[in-house]
């Protein structure tokens, strides 16, 4: 298994920085704005199911987005619950949700509705924008 880095782009679409360690310790940053957000994060999906897979028991996952568009925020919703299956298979999740505070309370309340949809636990964590 190799790391799986994807460098963020800008230009129509926007393209989060992508950075997994077969470490287990893995980040996505910057903005999601993608025409195809269902097949960008199925790839981070199947890239954690293989982690797993290969005997990792594991992953601390940190969310540092500026912004993402609807179509994202579903395609990460299925991305944490994926997470949340692993756990509830016994592996250890850790999920980060970094938000600027306190000009951004929507990334905060979109982590609030994350942890309510999935039951997964996730730290928030605040810093100065």
């Amino acid at each position: 298994m190799e790391n799986l880095v994807i460098k963020g782009s800008h230009g129509t679409f926007f393209t989060p920085n992508v950075t997994f360690s077969t470490s287990g310790i893995c980040e996505i940053s910057g903005e999601s704005y993608l025409e195809e957000s269902f097949e960008f994060y199925d790839n981070l999906i199947k890239w954690i199911d293989n982690f797993f897979a290969e005997g990792a028991s594991s992953i601390q996952l940190s969310f540092k987005l500026t912004y993402f568009n609807t179509s994202s925020s579903r395609a990460i919703l299925d991305l944490l619950t994926s997470l949340k299956g692993h756990q509830e298979e016994g592996k250890e999740v850790m999920v980060n949700w970094y938000y600027p505070d306190p000009d951004n309370d929507e990334m905060r309340m979109e982590a609030e509705d994350y942890i309510d949809e999935t039951g997964l636990e996730i730290n928030l964590i605040s810093y100065p924008a």
